[in-house]
């Protein structure tokens, strides 16, 4: 029986329950150990070759974020190396408030030409949100200075639904249920002032109901703040992502996104809507003025990211993804077939058939992630499936077959 002593140092809990969490979710990821599946050491010759140090077994992932194959492209390792040798230093390890190497003012400069908008790096993509995130629920991102009540998305990305009991010490903070704009709108109604957090491309498929929150923005005066870092790269001539290439940034409006994924670098980016915020971030939203900062390796390999967004090169690599994509929906079809986008999730239901499917494939030279609760919902359970640029058409043909063949067997 708890002692009131023990009662009155528990948390409220309003916004995360680890107890609970970890009860339920961490015996997924020991099963997932237990099957060999974590903590995989190896040596890397490509996205479809690697080699396990301990045993020598060889395979190829499709669980990596690289969707066009730049984590390895030879221009974005040398524009690594080069921005280190001119530099002459890692960093300065202080904040780039206060100084910035060259390197660093030139990639802010190249993004924003890139993006057609005042463009933020950050150390990570997740530092910048938890900077950004309760400035918005207090008021100071935009003019009017008024807290905004915070409604996350039901399915919005950990790291946004991280910050929400920071954000509850500004504002009010809600949920809503996934793309639900009926309930936006209500919230809307009956608050003046109103933040809609969610991602553009979800982590587990799925996108983001643009056109319905654009109309509810010129309504309502909805901030939208976004997360497509699964779409960076992907879309748009210049790579801007699915939400970029789709809407004309303003005042009302934030994207951010990770580097290190289709973009081949390393680091974040927040697209602004304010020529204002971009000073009064760096001043303000934490992590941003403190001494982590980007490496000159990642500037650097970001710098020739930049670059190769502006040949034809990008576009070619665009155009294989998408054959690769719409070669996988062909054979796997599903709610999310014909988006675009490079995530798939094939379902199976419980844990335990997920982590079996994952083990199987991986025993046949494939890594595909097991995914089960917390990440999804109970009993929908499952492997999932990212695309690539750099895999064969060929490759995703025998890969198709294999899966198809263990579901047989199930």
């Amino acid at each position: 029986m708890e002692t009131s002593n023990e009662q009155s140092v528990l948390g409220p809990r309003r916004y995360r329950n680890n107890e609970k969490l970890i009860a339920v979710g961490d015996r997924g990821w020991q099963h997932a150990k237990d099957n060999g599946l974590i903590g995989i050491k190896v040596d890397f010759e490509s996205n479809n070759r690697l080699a396990d140090t301990t045993s020598g077994h060889e395979f190829m992932t499709l669980c990596s974020c690289s969707y066009l194959g730049l984590n390895h492209h030879p221009k974005i390792l040398q524009g690594a190396i080069d921005a280190l040798q001119e530099a002459g230093t890692n960093s300065l390890a202080m904040s780039t408030l206060r100084i910035r190497l060259k390197l660093m003012a030139r990639l802010e400069e190249e993004l924003r030409e890139l993006y057609g908008c005042p463009t933020l790096p950050g150390v990570t993509c997740s530092a910048l949100t938890a900077g950004i995130l309760p400035l918005l629920a207090s008021g100071h991102v935009t003019e009017d200075g008024q807290p905004r009540v915070m409604v996350f998305d039901r399915y919005c990305h950990f790291s946004m639904a991280y910050i929400k009991p920071i954000c509850g010490d500004e504002s009010l903070v809600l949920t809503s249920p996934h793309n639900d704009l009926n309930y936006l709108e209500d919230v809307c109604k009956k608050y003046p002032r109103v933040a809609y957090v969610a991602d553009g491309a979800y982590s587990m498929g799925g996108l983001i109901a643009l056109e319905g929150l654009l109309q509810l923005q010129e309504r309502y005066g909805l901030f939208l703040y976004i997360d497509d870092s699964h779409s960076l790269a992907l879309t748009g001539e210049r790579g801007e992502g699915y939400v970029r290439s789709r809407l004309k940034m303003n005042p009302l409006t934030m994207v951010v996104a990770s580097l290190a994924k289709a973009f081949g670098s390393s680091g974040g980016i927040a697209m602004l809507g304010s020529e204002k915020s971009f000073d009064f971030l760096y001043r303000n939203a934490g992590p941003l003025a403190w001494s982590q900062n980007l490496q000159m390796p990642s500037v650097g390999a970001s710098l020739a990211s930049i670059a190769l967004h502006h040949t034809p090169e990008l576009r070619e690599l665009q155009g294989r993804l998408a054959r690769n994509i719409q070669l996988f929906d062909s054979r796997f079809p599903s709610p999310n077939a014909g988006n675009g986008m490079p995530i798939r999730l094939i379902q199976v239901g419980e844990e335990a058939r997920a982590i079996r499917l994952s083990s199987e494939l991986y025993q046949r030279g494939y890594y595909c992630s097991a995914v089960f609760f917390p990440v999804v919902a109970r009993g929908e359970a499952g492997v999932r499936v990212m695309m690539r640029a750099d895999m064969s058409e060929e490759q995703v043909r025998v890969f198709c077959d294999d899966v198809q063949d263990i579901l047989s067997r199930f």
